[in-house]
């Protein structure tokens, strides 16, 4: 494409809220956190390889009777969020996090296929940490 040659007016968003296409035969809860898949499509955090996280989930989104893209989910993409976690300490805040299932997060060396998805932003306790997903 060719540089601009006069003014374009620019769709913009604020890039914190997007939605996103669930796969098939899948269900995401409210609130869960959200990964997409290796072909695009959301689906509930998991540590596996080939997903990358999206984000916390805004709403429930039952695709389990449909197909790849049959129904969106809306996700969050910034903020912090309260989600389980497991051995952590108060030192850990500012550490990096990864996902471990669609509601909990981890340290490095609690997963095996290390899907970012922000730093500890708050310490409630050693099973309940904030998760800041503007710092991934």
């Amino acid at each position: 494409m060719a540089a601009l040659t006069q003014d374009r007016n620019t769709t913009y968003r604020e890039g914190v809220e997007m939605e996103c296409p669930v796969a098939g035969g899948t269900k995401i809860y409210a609130g869960s956190l959200v990964c997409r898949n290796a072909t695009g499509y959301a689906v509930p955090g998991a540590d596996l390889a080939g997903v990358k996280f999206l984000g916390v989930a805004l709403e429930q989104a039952d695709n389990t009777a449909g197909a790849d893209g049959a129904r969106p989910v809306r996700v969050r993409r910034k903020g912090a969020f309260e989600m389980a976690a497991s051995g952590l300490e108060r030192v850990n805040l500012e550490d990096p996090v990864f996902v471990v299932d669609d509601q909990t997060v981890g340290l490095s060396g609690q997963t095996s296929h290390q899907v970012a998805c922000g730093r500890i932003a708050g310490f409630v306790s050693a099973t309940s940490v904030f998760v800041d997903l503007d710092m991934r």
